[in-house]
């Protein structure tokens, strides 16, 4: 009972894997409010900076566009090059504006949450097609954050619009009064100042969504504590796994030191409990060095390998144990271990060049070693 209510209880930040994944799947923080403020303002901004030289033109090619020419009843084809004509210059015109909002458009998701493109949005989902779900987006916490938003949005936008009006009352009034073209080019400014106005009373409603968005993003995406630990064991391995991999990596090692005892010098033992194999190069080598080592079954089977390559053994418990515990595989033996594994070496190596007669009569030698790498 206490899992499954822990599984419930989604009361863990989204881990960074599970953010990642939602990413891959095309769900990132949006803020609708924000991309339609960032391309009100920049649309509203190139109005009033560009508002004079589109209006002039437009005007040219609206007088043009009134214009009649007789030759147009002889040839019709005259009307549509005319007319197409117009568009172009039209489209030309409002390059400036048209130029700034799409670049707005594209640069408002690096805002919040950057751009992203996933084919498994593009998957259709039949779930969004259930009228129960629809109705819980309507009349659940989403819908009535989004009637807030709505009526804010209402509320501030009509009433700048409603001090915009009055302000301007006079101005636009007087438009009457002036020539054509120059009435025409103030009130594109008057436009492009009201835009402004009434676009930057969208920022109070955005700066208000982008935090909510940012919530309810990384709601969505809580975990519960199960699913937090399931994550951690999937990322560093589950237990079982990481132990059978710990096991083959040790058999592994185990392998590649056993290849190696065959090529020592000698293997010095304990004589049952351990068993460390030696060997020297000295051209290559500043030291002798430990190539394989091992306790208990371990060391009987680098006694049967070397038994079984000929590798000579020598028995020595407390040389055997100072090794052991003081030297790791592939490293060179310390200083003060240097005398006693000398009197080995030297020991084997008359071994194999005497006579037999003549090693029978050598002393085996008995190593000491240095207080500090004893029992």
């Amino acid at each position: 009972m206490a899992d499954e209510d822990d599984q419930q209880e989604r009361t863990e930040r989204a881990t960074s894997k599970r953010l990642q994944e939602a990413r891959e799947r095309g769900q990132v923080p949006r803020s609708r409010e924000l991309s339609t403020t960032l391309v009100l303002l920049a649309g509203a901004g190139c109005l009033y900076g560009a508002g004079h030289f589109m209006s002039s033109h437009l005007v040219a090619h609206m007088r043009a566009g009134l214009e009649f020419r007789p030759e147009w009843i002889e040839s019709p084809e005259g009307i549509e090059r005319a007319f197409g004509s117009a568009i172009a210059g039209a489209l030309i015109d409002l390059a400036p504006l048209l130029a700034t909002v799409f670049i707005a458009a594209l640069a408002a998701p690096l805002a919040l949450g950057g751009w992203t493109f996933s084919t498994q949005a593009l998957a259709p989902d039949f779930s969004r097609l259930s009228p129960i779900a629809g109705f819980k987006r309507i009349f659940g916490w989403h819908g009535l954050v989004e009637l807030l938003k709505a009526l804010a949005k209402c509320l501030l936008v009509g009433g700048v619009a409603a001090i915009v009006i009055y302000a301007f009352m006079d101005d636009t009034i007087a438009l009457g009064r002036m020539p054509v073209e120059r009435g025409i080019a103030a009130a594109g400014g008057l436009v492009g100042t009201a835009f402004i106005w009434m676009s930057a009373a969208l920022v109070v409603v955005a700066a208000v969504d982008v935090p909510f968005q940012l919530w309810e993003y990384q709601k969505r995406l809580r975990m519960s504590r199960h699913e937090v630990r399931e994550e951690l064991k999937e990322t560093d391995g589950r237990p079982e796994v990481k132990s059978r991999i710990r096991q083959l990596q040790q058999q592994l090692a185990r392998r590649r030191m056993m290849e190696q005892v065959p090529k020592a010098d000698v293997v010095i033992t304990n004589p049952t409990h351990y068993a460390v194999a030696l060997r020297y190069d000295s051209l290559k080598m500043r030291a002798p060095r430990v190539v394989a080592k091992g306790a208990d079954l371990v060391a009987l089977a680098i006694r049967r390998i070397a038994e079984a390559h000929k590798v000579p053994t020598f028995e020595s418990p407390l040389l055997a144990r100072a090794l052991y515990r003081n030297v790791d595989i592939g490293k060179e033996i310390p200083g003060g271990l240097y005398i006693a594994v000398a009197q080995v070496l030297t020991y084997i190596y008359q071994m194999r060049r005497l006579p037999a007669q003549a090693f029978a009569r050598l002393a085996r030698p008995e190593p000491s070693i240095a207080a500090e790498y004893a029992d």
